[in-house]
């Protein structure tokens, strides 16, 4: 059985600290609000055409540039009736490395796609690294237990209407054999950062002893 969950190999890729404090500590629980946003992947075809379920959905921009959004992910996306109704959700894969939960199989004339749902802010183009290692694992999990490979996957940022589709490129492939190793390698506390924004927001700041200032006391 792999060692090692997307989860933990995301984290490694963002601050290997925080995963030794995850994994002394155990996961922590999934907020409600999270959850609430995760849905909204599964409900599109409704934010598209109800505006009543548009204005209550937790959506971060204005509603509009969601309609908007999603309407070109429709038009741009040649799979898109089987992201918007998958026939799987929720599905547990356990490859050689890694193992996990793919928010979504969806089906497409090439193959099965892994998806994953995020529900932070996207970056203005591609994904960000913690999450391009959490995908990879995906699609190596998949195409381990499918015996065939799995060059794509999907990443979903339903609060924000944006879906993107992630080719796994060899440096990709790259980023997830290092947070591998890292994970791999961790039996102590890792050296910490210091004066990073990420550990602004990180539930173990505290504990982790990491001295965060602001850009303006930097200035």
């Amino acid at each position: 059985m792999a060692d090692h969950t997307f989860r933990d190999l995301e984290t490694a890729a963002y601050c290997p600290r925080k995963l030794y404090y995850r994994r002394r500590d155990g996961p922590p629980d999934v907020p409600a609000e999270i959850e609430r946003i995760r849905r909204l992947a599964c409900d599109y075809e409704r934010l598209l055409t109800d505006d009543a379920a548009l204005l209550s959905a937790p959506v971060e921009p204005d509603p509009a540039t969601v309609r908007e959004r999603l309407r070109a992910a429709r038009d741009r996306l040649g799979m898109w009736d089987a992201l918007a109704t998958p026939a799987e959700t929720d599905v547990y894969l356990a490859g050689k490395d890694a193992r996990g939960i793919a928010h979504k199989l969806v089906e497409t004339d090439s193959g099965t796609v892994p998806s994953l749902v995020f529900a932070g802010r996207p970056p203005d183009q591609g994904v960000w690294e913690p999450q391009s290692v959490r995908l990879v694992a995906a699609a190596k999990a998949l195409s381990w237990e499918r015996e065939r490979p799995v060059e794509r996957v999907l990443a979903e940022y339903p609060a924000y209407g944006v879906v993107r589709d992630v080719e796994v490129t060899a440096r990709r492939s790259g980023q997830y054999r290092r947070a591998l190793r890292v994970a791999e390698s961790i039996d102590a506390p890792p050296a910490r950062v210091s004066n990073d924004a990420k550990c602004e927001t990180c539930d173990y700041r505290e504990q982790c002893g990491v001295r965060t200032r602001s850009l303006r006391s930097l200035l």
